[in-house]
């Protein structure tokens, strides 16, 4: 794969070209962008999948939920629907894709929609909702549409400072454009990042003087849900666990289960978004314990017997998340 890669290094320069003009379009006007009077915040990345952005819009609804009215704007990636679509009770993950399922699972009192279009959906939301604020998922390069705020996810073990453009790297925008955003947070950091490599990463990064750099890592819940009960990490230490992914980066998982005693019999590795077939589904449940993550589970609800999967969640360093959380609370007023 790092060949192939390294043979499309052509291919990136040609994609470079096009991220660069199209940029400067919009930079100058000729093609427009469009701002609402709704609030609006956008939570994305510059690279490919694996920054934890569905967990930060779960952070915000859990912060926010109670004082504002909602809503969440998705593409809807990987789903099997067209147009706008609005979750509801009898909504499916096919209609509004795995993650924006989940999301309105954990949130019934949110308004989830999807739309290809933030713009078109923004305007529904409006004429239809009249939300407080609308969370805008993966819409960072969107640019038709101007975000009130910007929050920039970036891996801590693949910051956009560091990677190339696509095919060769994983960059799908432009590194400078990293300057419209007005917090950069660094995610999925070890738990006790040292004062002295945030300070590196901060110098990497080269901040600009309205931007905040926070830091993050992601915590992994101990209890693990089902569709029919509840189990501990502890209880699964004497099982034969077969873990099944379908996400941009599993490495964290795996490392995690491995400082917690959990054998892993084997790990079934999918494509980010992947739907599972009958034939796959079938393996799963000859299977005495299967984990996964959240966003898979969605996928496979009332489809696999001994199914369970972990949580998780953003934690911020330093007093980060107040500072996030002053941040919209300013926004918001």
């Amino acid at each position: 794969m790092r060949i192939l890669r390294i043979l499309a290094f052509p291919i990136s320069l040609i994609y470079a070209c096009v991220v660069y003009v199209r940029n400067f379009l919009f930079d100058i006007g000729f093609l427009k962008s469009r701002e609402y009077k709704t609030p609006t915040v956008c939570v994305g990345n510059l690279s490919v999948g694996g920054t934890g952005k569905t967990p930060m819009i779960e952070f915000l609804l859990q912060t926010f939920q109670t004082d504002y009215t909602i809503a969440v704007l998705s593409r809807g990636y990987g789903r099997k629907s067209d147009g706008y679509q609005v979750a509801s009770e009898v909504s499916t993950v096919e209609v509004l894709g795995d993650e924006p399922y989940q999301i309105a699972q954990k949130f019934p009192g949110v308004t989830v929609a999807v739309d290809a279009s933030r713009q078109n959906g923004i305007t529904k939301l409006e004429s239809t909702v009249a939300p407080d604020l609308i969370l805008l998922d993966d819409a960072f390069q969107h640019r038709k549409v101007t975000s009130r705020f910007s929050m920039l996810l970036t891996a801590y073990d693949n910051r956009y400072v560091t990677d190339w453009y696509l095919p060769t790297g994983n960059l799908r925008d432009s590194k400078k454009e990293a300057g419209r955003a007005d917090i950069i947070i660094v995610t999925k950091c070890p738990e006790h990042l040292s004062v002295k490599e945030q300070e590196k990463i901060i110098g990497e990064i080269k901040p600009i003087k309205k931007q905040k750099v926070l830091f993050s890592y992601l915590h992994y819940k101990d209890q693990l849900n089902g569709l029919d009960k509840e189990l501990r990490m502890a209880d699964i230490k004497t099982k034969r666990v077969t873990l099944v992914t379908g996400i941009a980066n599993p490495k964290p998982l795996l490392a995690y289960l491995l400082t917690k005693g959990i054998v892993v019999k084997q790990h079934l590795n999918f494509r980010d978004h992947h739907f599972f077939s009958a034939t796959e589904i079938a393996n799963f449940n000859a299977q005495e314990c299967i984990l996964t993550t959240e966003k898979d589970y969605v996928r496979l609800k009332g489809k696999v017997a001994n199914l369970y999967y972990i949580s998780i969640e953003h934690q911020f360093l330093n007093n980060g998340g107040e500072v996030l959380k002053e941040a919209i609370k300013t926004l918001l007023k």
